[in-house]
């Protein structure tokens, strides 16, 4: 099990050092990444919107629950903040776009390499690295951390809402305190957090569905295969991140 393991990591290095062996071709494929581009943030807005959203409810909720005669009710903005930034926002719009995007992409292609088209590319002197790969992994990167962000105002505007109807904070007290203790590594922890996310789960939906073989048994094995491979690894690299950029506090 050990010796797969190890060749199973072996494999994916190699699949992502050509991807990104790839990237000065970026230009020439510039079409196809700004499709995917569109399919992995401007698609997926709605979906992050209501997961931002009811986050932002239960946060708000959780803070004055767990901190109820230990925080004052006007400096729970400050907590709300900085755990949306931090954790919550990119953490779970990874988790959310693993099953949307993750999914997705290892599927579509898992279906393009049983059914021969993978090859027909390759007949046709097209390098799947550099047409299909590449530029899903870079429009992963580069639109996961701008969803995230999309993900922190929703959040935090939709805790500020309820903090109003529930508790009557206004929003001039709700966000001035946030600034007065907002620090600039909150914010580009998590976006930090969200590039590599972004990367995982892209890299990991092609490397499996360019792995797929057995008809459309096995694309939904790589599917499977996609969602809790990038999932496990989004919860293991949350922690390595967060362990680099603030274990020295």
């Amino acid at each position: 099990m050990s010796s797969n393991l190890f060749a199973g990591i072996g494999e994916y290095t190699i699949f992502v050092g050509k991807c990104l062996g790839k990237i000065p071709s970026l230009f020439k494929r510039y079409q196809e990444f700004l499709i995917q581009f569109k399919r992995i943030g401007f698609d997926s807005l709605f979906l992050i919107l209501l997961t931002a959203a009811f986050t932002g409810l239960v946060t708000a909720l959780q803070a004055v629950y767990q901190s109820k005669g230990y925080v004052p009710v006007n400096l729970l903005s400050v907590l709300i903040g900085k755990s949306t930034m931090i954790e919550l926002a990119p953490v779970l719009t990874a988790l959310v776009l693993t099953g949307k995007v993750g999914a997705s992409i290892a599927a579509e292609i898992g279906t393009m390499r049983v059914s021969e088209q993978i090859d027909a590319l390759e007949s046709m002197n097209i390098d799947p690295y550099e047409f299909l790969y590449m530029p899903r992994i870079l429009a992963g990167v580069l639109a996961f951390p701008l969803v995230t962000v999309f993900a922190n105002a929703v959040g935090i505007i939709c805790a500020w809402y309820f903090s109003w109807l529930r508790y009557g904070i206004h929003y001039y007290t709700f966000f001035n305190n946030m600034r007065s203790y907002f620090i600039p590594s909150d914010l580009w922890g998590g976006l930090a957090k969200s590039f590599v996310f972004g990367f995982i789960i892209t890299s990991f939906a092609c490397y499996h569905g360019d792995r797929c073989f057995g008809g459309a048994e096995g694309v939904g094995k790589a599917t499977t295969s996609t969602v809790v491979y990038s999932s496990v690894a989004i919860l293991v690299m949350d922690f390595i991140v967060a362990w680099f950029l603030f274990g020295g506090y």
